[in-house]
This record gives structure tokens, C-alpha cells and sequence, in this order.
């Protein structure tokens, strides 16, 4: 049996004979350079014949690169057949059947229409997503109402695993940001308010900032690309490997199994990080102020006592249940749209982090213009 395939020439009657010899498979030394040749002696020739008699092994490589052959000498104006292939070559040369996609022509477009009919599916898009949250909130609460009111079906074990990966092991980080962002407001705040003669009132703005926004805020965005990603991937896993399926299939509720102690426990993790984080920053705006202000703690926790009241400090734990919420929910929503790729994971995790973001900023703003209107 020859190791490599060949073939050779022969000018007869009817045309140009191509005589193909040897092993023409995916591993046989110089195949597509053999094809190459083929095409080139049989382009300009008006008849062509290959003849497939004399080979001796074929697989769908080699039918492939034959077929392309045929299909490149036909091109022209003459005429390109295959012959004399025995049964299993002629199945291979059947389902290798080599073709050429035409390249559609790219329809003409206008960008400022296609910008507006982009708008319109960002916005309905927008809108589906909202309906179909506030559809996912029912069932969610609908859920933690039967929970509660059956104590007995709440799952402690989980509830109780998930705070301690959603607040302990979260606090290391949300205390370090809150931390610099306390240094960086007393920092600015005592560097402005100098120009006026009135750096203490520095302390005025570290507190009332950090305590009614900031620090809920930050800790929220930062739980929301931690702890949110990390229940939208573990959601998202499931789904892909059919353990959601196979949950139905044993008659639990995904909800209460899944959704339900992960919400509970962010409900329980985001106002004890938020007050971890409210204090962190007002420990580093201290600090600032003592080195950079000349202001000593006792002088600042006076002028921080004035400056503040209970509601300043409540104002920013009340949001934090809020805020689990929303991430909880968008976190499952998320996790229960992944598809069955690694791609579909990724796509909804960077979803579930920016919707959460988003609707975070958007519900601080709504609880500002609230509590302002309500003078608290």
C-alpha cells in the first residue's frame, strides 16, 4: 500500500484523465498539496476524468479535498466527473459534498435609524426586565411568606452557611473600601472647608455623608459584584448541569430551596456589613482629621455627636434591606436565564452585576428624595 498519495496524467479521447493513486487521508504526507496539483492540471482542460480506481484508502479529509477539486475545476468552462470510486469511497465522496456559501451582500443602513431602533430595543428590553422582576418578586415573597409562616420548612443550616459567606467573609474588603473613602471625603472635606476657616465642619460632612449614603451604598455595590455574581454563577451552574431539573423532579420548590435562604440571608448580612462599613469610614475620616486637621478624637466625636442624630444613622440601615433585596432577586433572576454554555454563565453574571449596580444607584436616589421629603 503506498504511504502517500499520487497521481498522474493522461491525455485520451474524451479528455484529460487524472489518475489518483495511494492513501488519501488526513495523515498522509503532502494530501492538500496533491489536491493543489489536481486543481491546477485540470483547470484549463475542458473534460476531465478522475479516476479513483487505483486508491487505496480514503477518509472524509481526503474525499473532501477531491471533491473541492472537482468542484475548482468545474469552475471553468469545462466539464469535471468522477469515476471508477468503489462503494465505501463513493459514501464518503456522498456526504463530503463540497460547496461554496455565497457572501450575502450587507444591506444598506442609516445610523440615525438604526441608533433610534436600538433605543427602542434597549427600552423595551428595559421594560420586559422590570415586568418580569416584579413577576419573580411575587413568587420570591410569596415564598418567604410560606416559609415563615412554617417554620419548620426554613432551611437553617443553609441560611446560617450563606451569612457567614455573604457578611464574615465579606468584611475584610468592604471595610477597607469604606475605610478610604472615610479618609478621602475628611481629606478633601478638611482641604476645602479650610479655604473658609471652617475645617471642623469637615466632620459634619464625613457623618452625614457616609452615614445616610455612602456607606450603604458602597457596601451594596460591593456586596452586589461579590456576593451577587457568586449567587447567579452558583444558580447558573445548577441550571446548566439540570440540578434545578432534577430538584422539580423530586418535588422541592427551586424558590424555597434556593432563592429563599439566600435572600434571608442577604436581608440579615447587608445591614450588619453596612453598619461595619459605616463605622470603618468614620474610624478613617478620625484619623484623617487627627493627622491632617489637628483634630482630636474627643473633639471630633463632640463635633460628630452634634453633627449627627439617630435618624442620620438609621437612615442608612434602612436602605440595606432594601438594597439585599433588589440584589437577591436580580442575582436569582439572572441565575435562572443562564442557558446551557459557559458563555450563557458568563453573560448573565456580568448582567446580574450591572443590573444590581444600576438599580442600587437608582433605588438611593428614590430613598433620598423620600427621606428629604419627609424631613427624617
Amino acid at each position: 500500500m503506498s504511504a502517500n498519495p499520487s497521481f498522474s496524467t493522461e491525455d485520451t479521447d474524451g479528455g484529460l484523465l487524472l489518475r489518483l493513486t495511494g492513501t488519501w487521508t488526513v495523515n498522509a504526507d503532502g494530501v492538500e498539496v496533491r489536491a493543489a496539483e489536481i486543481t491546477a492540471a485540470g483547470r484549463e482542460r475542458t473534460n476531465v476524468a478522475l479516476d479513483l480506481s487505483a486508491i487505496d484508502a480514503m477518509d472524509t479529509a481526503g474525499a473532501w479535498l477531491i471533491n473541492r477539486s472537482q468542484a475548482q475545476i468545474a469552475e471553468g468552462q469545462g466539464k469535471a466527473r468522477i469515476e471508477g470510486a468503489r462503494q465505501e469511497h463513493a459514501i464518503l465522496l456522498h456526504e463530503t459534498a463540497y460547496r461554496v456559501f455565497e457572501q450575502t451582500a450587507k444591506p444598506r443602513t442609516n445610523f440615525a435609524i438604526d441608533f433610534l431602533a436600538q433605543v427602542g430595543r434597549d427600552v423595551w428590553v428595559g421594560f420586559r426586565d422590570l415586568f418580569n422582576g416584579v413577576g419573580f418578586l411575587g413568587q420570591v415573597v410569596a415564598s418567604l411568606a410560606s416559609s415563615m409562616a412554617q417554620p419548620w420548612r426554613l432551611r437553617g443550616r443553609s441560611i446560617v452557611f450563606h451569612i457567614e459567606s455573604f457578611a464574615f467573609h465579606g468584611v475584610p474588603i468592604i471595610a477597607l473600601i469604606n475605610f478610604i473613602v472615610g479618609c478621602i471625603v475628611a481629606q478633601q472635606g478638611i482641604y476645602q472647608l479650610n479655604r473658609f476657616g471652617a475645617p471642623t465642619y469637615a466632620i459634619d460632612l464625613i457623618g452625614i455623608l457616609v452615614l445616610r449614603e455612602l456607606g450603604v451604598l458602597l457596601t451594596s455595590i460591593m456586596v452586589a459584584g461579590r456576593t451577587g455574581s457568586a449567587i447567579t454563577a452558583e444558580i447558573g451552574s445548577m441550571k446548566m448541569r439540570e440540578e434545578i431539573d432534577a430538584l422539580r423532579v423530586m418535588g422541592l420548590d427551586p424558590l424555597e430551596v434556593l432563592v429563599a435562604p439566600r435572600i434571608i440571608a442577604l436581608l440579615i448580612s447587608l445591614p450588619i456589613v453596612t453598619f461595619i462599613g459605616d463605622m470603618t469610614a468614620l474610624f478613617g475620616g478620625l484619623l484623617v482629621c487627627w493627622g491632617y486637621g489637628d483634630i482630636n478624637p474627643q473633639a471630633f466625636a463632640e463635633l460628630l455627636k452634634d453633627a449627627i442624630g439617630v435618624n442620620t444613622f438609621l437612615v442608612g440601615l434602612i436602605k440595606a434591606p432594601f438594597m439585599a433585596l433588589v440584589i437577591g432577586v436580580i442575582a436569582a433572576i439572572e441565575g435562572f436565564a443562564v442557558q446551557g454554555s459557559a458563555e450563557s454563565l458568563g453573560r448573565q453574571v456580568t448582567a446580574s452585576v450591572v443590573k444590581s449596580i444600576f438599580m442600587i444607584i437608582v433605588l438611593d436616589g428614590l430613598f433620598a428624595v423620600y427621606f428629604v421629603a419627609i424631613h427624617y
